[in-house]
């Protein structure tokens, strides 16, 4: 594999080595959930090239033998629905912090059972001669939109080292450039057809899509039937379309069935997106009904919610996610975070008519606001780090899990003609 990388990317790096560490870790499972830190062990075999040259940019590969903490007693774990992310350390002759990750795959994990991450992959261009070192570090477990972060709580011993040695011509550019200096006064008039060429560059790499992380928002909904609590992941996602924003709210993947049939085209929801920072106001989103009914005991799907941001003010300007609207069979049911934090902020500007002191920061603003916690604080749910918790911290992490359905499915199961009962 990393024979194959060298010829593509012209690198002459030697055979690849391997070697295991392990080291003692403390894994802090997401807040919220009642579950304690766990102590563990992390066995990690990392792999890279033993020798390569100044200017080669290496591949490396780091693979977890053993996690530090097991899938709780909660809840199993589908396939795929566990990804791993990291750092490793790069020091001896060249220091660097080498951003790790690896994919969302692995087998089902059955509660109790032992960790399967994924490989964790990364670059580093060598800069300077000499011995680099390569220490693993801290890492994150994300699953079904929480994070387990892990940390070392000893000093970590290097797992591997590259013999790094002068590349080929690396030395003549500081030699030739003193002489050529006198020669290089006329070349201006090369100079400046350049650097027209290079500015568009940038610019077409200026980015256009931007992706918010996910925010754990606990909510409070109020129905006929009483008041229900959940906690959902929200993601806040945004494509620059000329100077407004094209806006995707993604609700994580449920995990709750359904239990009574729903007839097609009777959930819609909707929400108010608050502004912060530069800019004020909100911004409504929303999503398509139900295309086909949903059988009692299927899972129920939460459609992406859509929609326009027209700035109102130049600056940094945040987008958090605020009240949830569900309009089922002719009722509505409203729920109101207890805090909320920022999901994506955008360097905007202001635009005729945007949102800041425009009519979107109206009845809908006062709406949003109501449920917005000036602490800026994050709510989150899930949990790997192996617990013994009792039946409240189950049904608690279990709670957080199945948020998401609980908002949309509260709404539907208390609503239903003739099953005010359900609860």
């Amino acid at each position: 594999m990393f024979a194959g990388a060298a010829a593509l990317l012209g690198v002459t790096a030697g055979p690849a080595q391997a070697a295991e560490v392990s080291y003692a870790t403390k894994c802090v499972p997401p807040s919220g959930v009642g579950l304690p830190d766990v102590n563990g062990t992390t066995k990690v075999e990392i792999t890279a090239p033993a020798t390569a040259k100044v200017g080669d940019t290496v591949d490396v590969v780091w693979k977890f033998t053993q996690a530090a903490s097991k899938n709780p007693d909660i809840i199993d774990l589908p396939a795929n629905s566990v990804q791993p992310s990291g750092t490793l350390k790069a020091a001896g002759a060249q220091s660097a912090a080498v951003a790790m990750s690896g994919p969302r795959q692995n087998p089902a994990i059955p509660k109790g059972a032992a960790m399967v991450l994924s490989d964790m992959k990364g670059t580093l261009k060598l800069t300077t001669t000499g011995q680099v070192t390569l220490t693993p570090d801290a890492y994150v477990v994300n699953a079904l939109s929480t994070d387990t972060k892990c940390a070392p709580t000893e000093a970590v011993q290097p797992a591997a080292t590259i013999n790094v040695t002068a590349g080929e011509g690396s030395s003549e550019p500081p030699s030739s450039s003193p002489s050529p200096s006198p020669s290089q006064s006329p070349s201006p008039s090369t100079s400046p057809s350049t650097s027209p060429s290079q500015s568009p560059s940038p610019s077409g790499d200026t980015p256009t899509d931007f992706t918010g992380k996910v925010v754990d928002v606990p909510y409070t909904c109020q129905s006929p039937i009483g008041e229900k609590k959940a906690t959902s992941p929200v993601q806040i996602n945004a494509k620059k379309n000329g100077g407004s924003y094209d806006l995707t709210v993604q609700f994580k993947k449920s995990v709750m069935d359904s239990p009574v049939a729903i007839p097609a085209d009777s959930v819609k929801p909707s929400m108010r997106i608050v502004l912060g920072g530069s800019d004020q106001g909100s911004v409504t989103v929303t999503g398509p009904t139900n295309a086909s009914p949903i059988a009692q005991g299927a899972p129920i799907e939460i459609p992406d919610l859509t929609g326009t941001y027209k700035p109102g003010a130049t600056g940094e300007s945040t987008l958090s996610p605020g009240v949830l609207i569900v309009e089922a069979l002719g009722t509505t049911t409203t729920c109101t975070p207890d805090s909320t934090s920022v999901s994506l902020t955008l360097d905007t500007e202001e635009q005729a008519s945007g949102a800041s002191g425009g009519s979107a920061s109206g009845s809908s603003s006062g709406s949003a606001s109501g449920g917005v916690s000036g602490s800026g604080s994050t709510s989150t749910g899930g949990g790997l780090a192996e617990t013994g918790a009792g039946d409240h911290g189950t049904l608690k992490a279990l709670g957080l899990v199945a948020g998401t359905a609980v908002l949309l499915g509260a709404a539907v199961f208390t609503f239903l003609p003739g099953r005010r009962w359900l609860r």
